[in-house]
């Protein structure tokens, strides 16, 4: 049987029985679905740093840089070249018909402009 602690005033205080209360609790979930593959990846990088997996979940989660797919400007640099996409396709039916020496100045300002999207788009990757 346990015997009581004295303090420093004398007074006889009980001890509580059980873990002592953390003081920061997790009280959310977040439930995450995946294949069994990325399951067992997961599991090995953290068994690799030693830890559980939801704790490495929770240090991956802090540490991750989240970038957008695509900015609005680089969403519209897509659109045109889709557009442009679509006007080679034209040109180049075109070129079938009534021959490619026609087309070659049209074809050659084409390619100029497309190149520079590339080039921008290029640019804003890095």
């Amino acid at each position: 049987m346990k015997t009581p602690v004295k303090e420093k005033d004398n007074a006889i205080k009980k001890r509580k029985p059980g873990r002592p209360k953390k003081s920061i609790t997790r009280s959310s979930s977040l439930v995450v679905r995946m294949t069994p593959i990325e399951r067992l990846v997961i599991a090995g990088r953290a068994k690799d740093a030693g830890m559980r997996i939801s704790e490495w979940f929770r240090q991956a989660a802090k540490a991750a840089v989240v970038r957008p797919r695509l900015s609005k400007e680089e969403a519209a640099y897509l659109r045109t070249l889709s557009g442009m996409a679509n006007n080679l396709n034209q040109l180049t039916k075109l070129a079938h018909t009534s021959g490619l020496v026609s087309l070659m100045a049209d074809l050659r300002s084409v390619l100029i402009t497309v190149e520079e999207l590339m080039e921008r788009i290029g640019r804003d990757d890095r």
